[in-house]
């Protein structure tokens, strides 16, 4: 055991991966219907292996908070600038209102239980869960011109006091928002969460399913009236519904890829394909199905294709299909029109815009004459455009680390706000211009959750001893005061969101995280939902709690 406590400490690194580990092994585990979540068990084996002694840099904290907040912001930038159009005043106000109660009730009970400026500003920040607080409080004690041996004393009782109420600043908001709120309120989050994606041309696909709108069918023709007629001939007398792919002569014969003058034989067994209606439709007038494995076994594609050909931007849906769908493309089915990740309707009257993303289905080598000929092919591959994320978080982060003075009080909106406003920016980007930027689905999983939980981990590791040893010298009271400013904040701000605003429940529950600024909560309820519609809440709410809980820390000093 003191091999093992001594590593740790001479290898912090590895007490890291141990809390991320012991965070998703607890968090993933479930008692009936109960389950910690990842997030929570994080923090507190954290807390527990900090015990033994373990300090990690601030810049690895910093690391995994921005990885985390650019990632949420891509993944839910365009629904997010589509949200903040309609409802983004309502959020700011909404904001405020939370901090100023946050703020309210720190300094009633600071007045209450006799605290001075440093116990009631580390009450607010770790209740609050705002480290925006600490700093301003700090430097504003320092320049309070107090001795200095009651300046060291004061001082010291600020992370202490951060350190005992942060905790369950964190832990209590994430649970109450993400396991709470949801039942107290009657709503299923889950559900209310993809009905809002699928109204906002959000991503609520999980798995795969069974339905299959375009299909191909081996088919003998018998139909004595089909017979010596060409391929386009038929097809022309189908309404160009279905499409005569392949055939063989006969059972054992030589596939035969069929072009428009390929002349159809009696008995030749032929690969038709088309809209499931449409087969349904017109099989019987070729002939009985047979299961022929090898005439089907032509490789298809589905492709997202980005229109970048200025020859056909501003040409109609149906213009484009008729030049396009018929040579070089028969066969080839438009399954999907998309802008600005929005599903269009499929109207031949449409005009298509240059950035549209055409989805179509068809046999590889037509699909790729067609993409040769509108714009780029957006396949989908494992590698993510690693430059774009670390430029967007570097150019975000320096407009967020961007200060003025006022009154001598340094005010930003600080680099985190900076990663997500970058993030937002860099995924509604990508998805009105699908040319660059990819970052696929499982890489967002991985940025985030090893962002967010990294983060998490090196909060409670670096935490730990100050949890105790604040809980040693202030008793309970503390934690106690602590709770209550989390609680009060937060209930406040779910009766405001749903009685007075009335925010989607996601959005509210988001926007509560965020002016609270409880990154935890965020990605707790991201669990929970299984959807990043919170985010969209979370981003402003977080950039206000920023600046305006910096002001309020001016009030607070100023009221002890």
């Amino acid at each position: 055991m003191q091999y093992f406590v001594g590593t740790l400490q001479k290898y912090p690194e590895i007490a890291l991966f141990l809390t991320i580990g012991i965070g998703f092994w607890i968090g993933n585990l479930r008692l009936g219907k109960f389950n910690l979540g990842v997030v929570t068990s994080t923090l507190l084996a954290g807390l527990l292996v900090g015990q033994v002694g373990i300090k990690l840099p601030a810049v690895l904290q910093s690391t995994f908070f921005a990885m985390f907040l650019f990632s949420v912001g891509y993944a839910v930038g365009p629904q997010f600038i589509r949200a903040i159009k309609n409802d983004g005043l309502p959020q700011v106000l909404f904001a405020v209102i939370v901090c100023l109660s946050g703020t309210a009730t720190a300094i009633l009970i600071g007045k209450f239980l006799g605290y001075d400026a440093a116990l009631t500003a580390g009450l607010l920040s770790g209740g609050y869960t705002n480290s925006t607080v600490l700093g301003v409080a700090s430097d504003l004690i320092s320049q309070s011109g107090m001795e200095q041996a009651k300046l060291t004393a004061s001082l010291a009782l600020l992370p202490v006091a951060y350190a005992v109420t942060y905790p369950f600043g964190t832990v209590g908001s994430a649970f109450l928002l993400a396991n709470l709120a949801p039942k107290f309120f009657k709503f299923d989050l889950v559900k209310v969460c993809a009905e809002y994606e699928r109204d906002h041309g959000g991503n609520t696909t999980i798995g795969t399913t069974a339905y299959r709108e375009y299909s191909a069918r081996a088919l003998r023709l018998t139909n004595t009236a089909l017979v010596g007629k060409t391929v386009e001939e038929v097809e022309s007398q189908f309404n160009n519904e279905v499409f005569v792919r392949r055939l063989r002569a006969s059972e054992g014969a030589a596939i035969i890829d069929c072009q428009r003058d390929t002349v159809l034989t009696e008995g030749a067994i032929l690969a038709v394909s088309g809209g499931l209606a449409a087969l349904l439709a017109y099989e019987n007038e070729f002939g009985p199905e047979l299961k022929d494995v090898p005439l089907l076994d032509f490789s298809t594609e589905l492709l997202d294709l980005v229109v970048t050909n200025k020859a056909y931007a501003g040409k109609t849906l149906g213009e484009i299909m008729s030049s396009l769908f018929g040579e070089p493309g028969r066969g080839v089915f438009l399954t999907k029109v998309t802008r600005s990740d929005i599903s269009m309707p499929m109207k031949e009257e449409m005009k298509v815009q240059r950035g549209d993303v055409l989805t179509i289905l068809g046999a590889k080598g037509d699909v790729a004459k067609i993409a040769k000929l509108l714009g780029y092919a957006d396949r989908p591959v494992e590698n993510s455009d690693m430059a774009f994320m670390a430029f967007g978080i570097v150019f975000g982060s320096l407009v967020g680390a961007f200060t003025i003075h006022i009154g001598g009080i340094p005010l930003s909106l600080g680099t985190a706000v900076g990663a997500i406003v970058a993030g937002i920016i860099c995924g509604y980007l990508r998805s009105t211009m699908r040319t660059f930027g990819r970052i696929p689905g499982p890489a967002i999983w991985v940025f985030n959750n090893v962002g967010l939980n990294g983060f998490i981990a090196c909060i409670g590791l670096n935490a730990a001893l100050g949890f105790v040893g604040g809980i040693q010298n202030y008793g309970l009271t503390l934690f106690f005061a602590g709770t209550l400013v989390t609680l009060v904040p937060l209930l406040v701000g779910l009766g405001l969101g749903r009685y007075v605003f009335k925010f989607h429940p996601g959005i509210m529950l988001g926007a509560c995280a965020g002016a609270r600024s409880t990154t935890a909560a965020l990605g707790a309820l991201q669990e929970a939902s299984q959807s990043n519609v919170p985010v969209i809440g979370y981003a402003t709410g977080y950039a206000v709690s920023r600046l305006v809980m910096a002001l309020l820390t001016i009030v607070v000093v100023n009221v002890f």
